[in-house]
């Protein structure tokens, strides 16, 4: 069970508010997300992986304390560089185009064939 960033005690994590020192937990209009905060002088982007490969477009950046969209650094491997990491294949692209893939296989075919 999560707690409460400002009073420490223990919440759900349903709850939008906390119920102990009425703390808002969750984004305003989406309580599915949860609205991250940053310590006392701190900024949350000096932490965060969007502002590290540069693709945040908060409007409070670089200096924003409170975000829906953060995501600390320490969710990357150590040492690890966002701009050197592989993209990963799952095969989603090569399923959504596949029509194409078959298309120039014929028409590669029908040209070796008329060639020969």
């Amino acid at each position: 069970m999560p707690s409460c960033p400002q009073c420490h005690q223990p919440t759900d994590t349903q709850s939008i508010r906390c119920p102990h020192c009425n703390l808002v937990l969750k984004a305003y209009g989406h309580p599915g997300i949860t609205l991250h905060r940053a310590k006392a002088g701190e900024s949350l982007c000096t932490q965060c992986t969007y502002h590290l490969d540069d693709t945040c477009n908060f409007p409070q950046r670089p200096t924003a304390r409170e975000c829906t969209l953060y995501q600390p650094m320490s969710t990357l491997d150590s040492g690890a560089n966002l701009m050197a990491a592989p993209p990963q294949f799952d095969g989603t692209w090569f399923r959504t185009n596949l029509v194409w893939f078959i298309l120039a296989g014929l028409l590669l075919l029908s040209l070796l064939i008329a060639l020969t």
